[in-house]
């Protein structure tokens, strides 16, 4: 098991076992593949809410809000409509680089704000860090971690965030499957 994974584990049990995806068939469909960390924590939870705070996007959710495929196209439209022209807010510098794109992984919980890879082309997805949009404002900010790695990271306060620090870090640490809401 990867070892954010693990860490994630041991912090918070999942409470029931998730169905594994095919991720061949992820990978077709979105055109590139999904880091390691990101793959086991899916095939591990689920999608579904951590700490009452973050959302993890999941392939084919019922609910279009929780789904990777559906995430994926509506932030792209909407990042471009925000950047787009001379009245758009100003990209953030890690995205002023060539080849560089954002794809959606989970989203603050009510708060508007989405935590993003960062990708490069041709880099692998393993290198892919953290990116988080305020979501109600032009704040970004980047982390240098994989997914999970701030998915553990930040209820614990080992990571900080100022666009959502009045959900996190928390003490009573919990995982609730999407399944549970829908």
């Amino acid at each position: 098991m990867h070892p954010d994974v693990e860490a994630l584990v041991q912090l918070v049990p999942p409470q029931q076992e998730a169905t594994p995806r095919d991720w061949a068939a992820v990978h077709s469909r979105l055109g590139h593949d999904l880091p390691e960390d990101y793959r086991q924590l899916v095939d591990t939870y689920g999608g579904g809410l951590f700490d009452e705070a973050i959302w993890i996007l999941e392939p084919d959710c019922a609910d279009k809000e929780y789904d990777l495929f559906a995430m994926v196209q509506e932030r792209a439209e909407v990042l471009e409509r925000l950047w787009e022209g001379d009245r758009g807010e100003p990209k953030p510098a890690q995205l002023t680089e060539p080849g560089t794109s954002l794809v959606p992984f989970a989203h603050i919980e009510g708060t508007g704000a989405f935590l993003y890879w960062l990708t490069r082309d041709d880099q692998d997805p393993a290198d892919w860090t953290v990116m988080v949009d305020a979501g109600r404002g032009p704040e970004w900010e980047h982390y240098p971690v994989s997914c999970v790695r701030f998915v553990k990271a930040a209820p614990t306060g080992e990571i900080r965030n100022n666009m959502f620090d009045e959900l996190l870090p928390t003490d009573n640490h919990m995982f609730e499957p999407t399944s549970d809401f829908l």
